[in-house]
């Protein structure tokens, strides 16, 4: 996992996957916007993010250069965990989160990898519960498995 803190283009993203049915609903957007205090962002950054949360925003105008793998699969974990909170998905939003995925240059599987972890977690230890994501534990989740993953490629004698 990075060791900086999401940047700004994390939570743009996640607005505009929020936004891909049409609507960001309250919920999604206060989610959006207190990840984005809680990672400590400055606030002009976090007005931009409310802005994102206002009017749609289109997910191939974010830039994910500085992102690293984990921040990316991250970002798109969270956005198909989104995708589900209001308990139906759309055309819309399976296309924008394919969209993302291939923004962020996420393969197939690992983006299946992701989405598992986001349902795992957000389902918690105690039962269903789709409407909460413990975010950081996302984040750290993803980044053990990723580094998990890393190890035993090159212990199988995988390059890097």
């Amino acid at each position: 996992m990075s060791e900086g803190k999401l940047g700004r283009d994390v939570f743009i993203a996640l607005a505009a996957i929020g936004w891909a049915d049409g609507k960001l609903d309250g919920e999604e957007a206060d989610a959006i916007v207190r990840t984005a205090v809680d990672e400590g962002l400055e606030i002009d950054e976090i007005t931009e993010i409310e802005e994102a949360t206002k009017a749609p925003v289109d997910v191939g105008s974010i830039d994910y250069k500085g992102m690293s793998k984990a921040d990316r699969l991250f970002v798109y974990a969270v956005a198909a965990w989104m995708t589900r909170l209001d308990g139906e998905t759309d055309e819309k939003e399976t296309a924008a989160l394919a969209a993302l995925g291939a923004s962020l240059h996420i393969p197939e599987k690992p983006r299946e990898h992701a989405d598992a972890i986001a349902k795992e977690i957000a389902e918690g230890e105690d039962g269903d519960r789709p409407l909460m994501m413990d975010l950081p534990k996302l984040r750290k989740t993803i980044a053990e498995r990723l580094d998990a993953a890393r190890k035993a490629r090159l212990e199988e004698g995988e390059q890097e």
